[in-house]
């Protein structure tokens, strides 16, 4: 059975589904499992669907790929563009799209259990499939481990996975150590006293107020953390009012922050509380604000000797100029907690999904952050060819060096 991975991938891109709302993805992985002969465990975790294939005596290996989109406008143009609607987690309707390639990620992992499937002669022990909802919100992977994934299928021996970023196509990124940043979602509501917007001397103006949390929290990276440390520290939503002339009664800002190593992220964490509260002392706030945690990734950190492994399986398939370290990498991924749970080394690198021309175009140009999209964009529109078929080859290869 040869999956036409392209109808595939088109499929999938057309019709997002957001976290724990991947019924149709789940479906679609389920019964291509199920065709290529794998003993299928649907609704792990909610949504999470476990294909195991076992195939003698050997090592197991688990293979992960997360299936979620994203409360994204697609604005690509391409005829397969994302045109569906979701419920976001608050009840609102939202465009979906898979604007963080997610669709790449299950179209490869089919793509390689259609492979080791027709290549099983060649090799032995069990390949361990697994289709992780709700990446974006970080609960996924810990949500299918609650829900017994190492009870429906075998503990494995490593944890192997791949994110496809805007790197050309057909390079992998690959780190030991370090890797990914762990993230932290932060809820701040900041309680002022409303009343006319003429009338400012009366209120205390929660608005004001969020305006100097954010500057001030800017400064935090700057002249808190060591230039020899890495952090980041955004806030990406604001709240505040419902009318020009009317001087709210609170605000509410939405922050991220990123870190690789847990004293840094403590430092992060009490400073927000500390300038949240100073800040609120000082415009004489009628209550506490409330500083609250949303969801946490924790860093991810690649197996120094496996990665090694892996990595030279790479090389030997892909050539030395095909795998590069990508350095530090800022954004986050749940797929720590399968790893972490089982006891076992994990190796997770990045894809390149990039049109090699434009890429190289834009690198001698200094242009990269604006010419070329980059996950969560809505115009982020990963090559398909060789794209796809190099994402294949990737997880074939490295599940075929742990493998018999």
């Amino acid at each position: 059975m040869a999956l036409d991975l392209e109808a595939i991938y088109t499929d999938l891109h057309r019709n997002p589904e957001l976290s724990y709302a991947e019924h149709r993805t789940a479906g679609i992985v389920a019964d291509h499992l199920t065709a290529l002969g794998l003993e299928v465990r649907d609704g792990v975790g909610g949504t999470g669907v476990v294909g195991v294939l076992a195939n003698g005596d050997g090592p197991t290996v688990l293979l992960r790929a997360d299936m979620d989109g994203l409360p994204v406008q697609e604005e690509t143009g391409l005829p397969y563009a994302s045109t569906a609607r979701g419920t976001s987690p608050d009840g609102e309707d939202v465009p979906v799209m898979h604007a963080c390639g997610h669709d790449v990620h299950v179209t490869c992992l089919l793509g390689a259990v259609d492979a080791l499937v027709a290549d099983r002669a060649s090799w032995s022990g069990t390949v361990v499939a697994v289709f992780q909802p709700a990446e974006e919100l970080g609960t996924g992977a810990q949500a299918m481990v609650d829900d017994g994934l190492y009870e429906h299928a075998p503990r494995p021996d490593v944890v192997l996975g791949q994110h496809v970023t805007p790197l050309p196509a057909g390079t992998i990124g690959l780190r030991p150590g370090p890797s990914f940043a762990g993230a932290d979602a932060l809820t701040v509501r900041l309680f002022g006293r409303g009343g006319h917007g003429s009338r400012p001397e009366t209120t205390v103006d929660p608005v004001v107020l969020a305006a100097s949390v954010i500057m001030r929290l800017q400064t935090v990276v700057a002249r808190e953390i060591a230039a020899t440390e890495t952090a980041v520290v955004t806030v990406g939503s604001v709240h505040a009012g419902t009318k020009e002339n009317i001087i709210p009664g609170e605000a509410t800002l939405g922050l991220s922050l990123r870190s690789y190593t847990p004293e840094v992220r403590e430092r992060l964490l009490a400073a927000v509380r500390r300038i949240v509260a100073g800040e609120a002392a000082a415009a004489g706030a009628p209550a506490e604000p409330e500083v609250t945690i949303g969801y946490s990734f924790q860093a991810l950190v690649n197996d120094p000797d496996a990665t090694a492994r892996t990595g030279a399986a790479f090389r030997a398939a892909f050539g030395d100029q095909g795998v590069a370290d990508p350095g530090l990498i800022t954004g986050s991924e749940d797929v720590p907690a399968l790893a972490a749970a089982a006891g076992v080394p994990l190796v997770y690198w990045l894809l390149g999904g990039e049109d090699p021309q434009r890429f190289a175009a834009a690198f001698a140009a200094g242009t990269l952050d604006s010419d070329i999209p980059s996950n969560h964009s809505p115009s982020f529109a990963p090559q398909l060819h060789p794209t796809l078929e190099h994402g294949v080859e990737a997880l074939v290869v490295a599940a075929r060096e742990w493998l018999d």
